[in-house]
């Protein structure tokens, strides 16, 4: 769910607890009320501020110094930002996400020159400063005049007679009016004040949710900046896997490949040895036999080492190689394969391999962690060509509870996270539906070729 959809969420919710009847007393109303007060005391001087902002990009874009106080001021605005993004958390009880933080992404003199002058967050936050000022200013006046009034009218037969004498052509004196001196005229003018109270807190709400409005729409992440920080916490993510992946590889290559074949070596040396000095043939021939069944063990451990690269099985495509994982699990596995799949052409290589990986390690998890009785997984093609995608569910009848991130507010990590992490790297989706008591479902969907590299 975006964060736009979370903030929508929070707005209705708030609002459900106000109706008509109660609305003047509200909390909600008075502190909508309190908004528009500390908005309209920060109102001239962030206009101000993004008047200026313009006025000296414009100015001083022929001087070099020019451009850095531009650029700083340009920055600055993010600032005004933060600050009307915490008023709008604390009084109206919307969280807006803040934007991604400033970065130089391109190098160079010139260009990180451009990019602090052209920084987006920093101008739709000048954008806010100068299209709030309005709205803060009508809002205000407008919710002021009708709160004035109503409270005015409803206390009228009590403060009308501190009001100046005045003399009617008839020679009669009246207080605020002839007709508002009567009973029937202050009973009038209650009952206009009551409505206007009963309508000021709706026709604030309508200023308040404006600036709530262009806040949620200028002053959060945009979605093209939340995707570009998805894909580089992906991108991180993926590059610490394979980081991982290689130095396990490395540990296992150093412990017990590299150990056996040092221990051959040592033992055919010891069989030279024997064989020089004319010894017993038969010690040599033991020591001949235990080198050469370590060195079976050997091929043995690299063959699963280069398993774990790249399983042999996927040189005929994903579905053998599916077949074969399926043949050598722990537990029952079923694989249904779309031949739409292979037919319009093999995938990707990279996606062919994060999609076995993913099953594998799915089905792993499951054999160690679900107490299933088997799993099924099911392998779609739609599209054709580069556009089309691969969708993928892995299904097991286990007890469930499986979730990439804990739900118990902890923050660590499951094993599924480095799955996402490695699913999206690719521009993928990985969504993981597991109840407590079961069953489990993950859908993944990968693009049929692999998106090319951003940065």
């Amino acid at each position: 769910m975006t964060s736009m959809a979370l903030n929508r969420q929070a707005v209705g919710t708030a609002e459900a607890d106000v109706h008509v009847l109660n609305a003047p007393f509200a909390r909600r109303t008075w502190r909508q009320y309190g908004f528009l007060w500390l908005v309209l005391l920060l109102a001239p001087f962030a206009l101000a501020y993004g008047i200026l902002s313009i006025a000296l990009t414009v100015g001083t874009a022929v001087t070099v110094v020019g451009l850095f106080v531009a650029g700083a001021v340009v920055l600055g605005a993010r600032g005004w930002g933060a600050t009307y993004r915490g008023l709008v958390r604390a009084t109206l009880d919307v969280d807006i996400s803040a934007p991604a933080p400033f970065v130089v992404r391109r190098p160079g003199f010139w260009r990180a020159l451009g990019s602090t002058i052209g920084d987006p967050a920093g101008w739709r936050a000048v954008l806010f400063m100068i299209g709030s000022f309005p709205a803060t200013v009508a809002g205000f006046l407008a919710s002021t005049v009708f709160l004035a009034a109503g409270l005015g009218g409803l206390t009228f037969w009590f403060w009308h007679r501190f009001l100046p004498l005045e003399q009617a052509g008839d020679g009669t004196w009246y207080r605020g009016g002839e007709f508002a001196s009567t009973s029937l005229g202050q009973l009038l003018i209650a009952l206009g004040g009551l409505v206007l109270l009963f309508l000021w807190p709706w026709v604030q709400w309508l200023f308040v949710a404006l600036i709530r409005i262009l806040a949620v729409a200028l002053l959060s992440p945009t979605r093209a900046s939340l995707r570009v920080a998805e894909l580089e916490a992906s991108r991180a993510g993926t590059v610490d896997d394979a980081d991982a992946r290689l130095r396990r590889i490395e540990r296992d290559l150093h412990d017990g490949t590299q150990a056996r074949l040092v221990a051959v070596a040592m033992q055919l040396g010891e069989a030279k040895e024997q064989l020089a000095r004319q010894g017993d043939p038969r010690q040599a021939a033991e020591l001949l036999d235990t080198a050469h069944t370590s060195t079976k063990e050997a091929l043995v451990e690299l063959r699963e080492l280069a398993r774990g690269i790249h399983p042999p099985a996927l040189d005929d495509g994903l579905a053998v190689a599916l077949a074969t994982l399926a043949a050598r699990a722990p537990l029952p596995v079923t694989v249904e394969v779309d031949p739409k799949v292979e037919a319009n052409g093999r995938l990707a290589p990279a996606i062919e391999s994060i999609a076995y990986f993913t099953i594998a390690e799915l089905v792993t998890n499951t054999a160690k962690h679900a107490r299933a009785s088997g799993v099924h997984v099911l392998v779609e093609r739609f599209g054709a060509g580069a556009a089309g995608t691969v969708s993928i569910q892995v299904h097991d009848d286990g007890r469930g509870g499986a979730s990439v991130v804990p739900p118990d507010g902890s923050g660590l990590r499951s094993g599924l996270a480095g799955l996402a992490e490695r699913v999206r790297s690719v521009d993928g989706t990985f969504e993981v539906s597991s109840p407590v008591g079961g069953p489990t479902l993950v859908a993944v969907t990968l693009p049929a070729q692999a998106a090319p590299r951003r940065g």
